[in-house]
């Protein structure tokens, strides 16, 4: 039995959201068994041989700040949820509360791998190939150094690896363009670590990539700094809601539009069907010594159990110990790429 932990009170519509996905989850994973987190009263009427309850008295609101979640809310049902990882009941967590306080408390009580410095957010996005490309980092980190985007890029690999069954995913740097000669000092240097990386069988690092080649599909994971990770996820998230709401307004004109709406209507609706962010609800902290998966906010009770498959199929296909054997297998680049960083910064000071 694989178990996971639910923050069942988190995002937008807590239990009305993700006891229904719950629900529809355990009804398609025999093999699957939840620790429901939050308030009992709210919880008490869930009931299934292979769900039981565990009681939180707090909620971590969207709003709330980093600090308020790691010492105001000690009971929440967030902090409860990624306890029971850490403790050994669960082989995951999985939550849609607020994403700053997540990756804060994530990182408080499981801690980071050796030689990773801070977790990344990764989640698929869909590309033209009907597949998706794998992004990171989607939010936790806003600046990132050279060494961040290095380490992004193993624990990447062995996400994909894991979960998509590829032996060698192929990593490429985002960037402004394809040639090695471009971009900030950053990217110009995590490229020289990257191509490093992969001439000594850590990675197979494709070279730097472009916006639009994330969702061409030309590699399998594109590796970014958190902010523009994040801004590429919700133009991702918006072309779906675009294409909604022009089936919408062309059906609502004249006859004529009418008509050729109805044409359209079958091409375009597959098309929103395949961008549809929902389908791929489910973003992966890494770097952290425990499994904990991160659902949007605003999910839905279909996209709340997109999250909780992925967390599932993390946790059966051992996605923790494969992080583990690429960090270690890499480890002598990674504290080689550390070590120049500590030179550079004693000389600038």
């Amino acid at each position: 039995m694989t178990t996971l932990a639910v923050d069942c009170m988190g995002g937008d519509h807590g239990p009305v959201v993700t006891l229904a996905a719950c629900k529809n989850f355990l009804d398609h994973h025999p093999q699957a068994q939840l620790l429901l987190v939050g308030a009992a009263d709210r919880l008490a009427a869930f009931k299934h041989s292979r769900a039981r309850v565990i009681a939180a008295t707090e909620v971590v609101a969207m709003d709330d700040s980093v600090e308020v979640a790691l010492r105001r809310k000690k009971d929440s049902s967030m902090r409860v949820a990624i306890q029971q990882v850490k403790d050994g009941n669960a082989q995951v967590a999985v939550s849609a509360g607020n994403t700053g306080a997540l990756m804060a408390l994530a990182r408080y009580l499981l801690k980071t791998e050796d030689g990773i410095d801070r977790p990344a957010i990764a989640s698929p996005l869909p590309n033209a190939k009907g597949g998706s490309t794998t992004v990171l980092d989607l939010g936790a980190n806003v600046d990132c150094t050279e060494h961040h985007l290095l380490q992004f890029a193993v624990m990447g690999s062995a996400l994909v690896s894991a979960l998509n069954n590829v032996e060698s995913p192929s990593v490429g740097l985002l960037n402004i363009g394809e040639e090695i000669i471009k971009g900030s000092e950053v990217i110009k240097k995590a490229g020289e670590l990257l191509r490093s990386a992969a001439n000594n069988g850590d990675l197979n690092f494709y070279g730097n990539v472009e916006g639009n080649d994330i969702f061409k599909g030309t590699t399998e994971i594109v590796v970014c700094d958190g902010f523009v990770g994040n801004v590429a996820l919700k133009t991702s998230e918006g072309l779906a809601s675009m294409i909604g709401g022009f089936l919408k307004e062309e059906f609502s004109r004249n006859a004529l539009t009418k008509i050729a709406a109805i044409a359209a209507y079958p091409i375009l609706s597959a098309f929103k069907n395949r961008v549809d962010y929902r389908r791929y609800n489910g973003a992966a902290l890494l770097g952290l010594r425990g499994l904990v998966f991160k659902s949007h906010g605003s999910a839905d009770e279909f996209a709340f159990e997109q999250a909780l498959n992925r967390a599932y199929d993390a946790a059966r296909n051992k996605l923790l110990e494969r992080v583990q054997a690429r960090i270690a297998h890499a480890r002598p680049l990674l504290a080689a790429s550390e070590e120049t960083q500590a030179t550079a910064d004693a000389v600038v000071t």
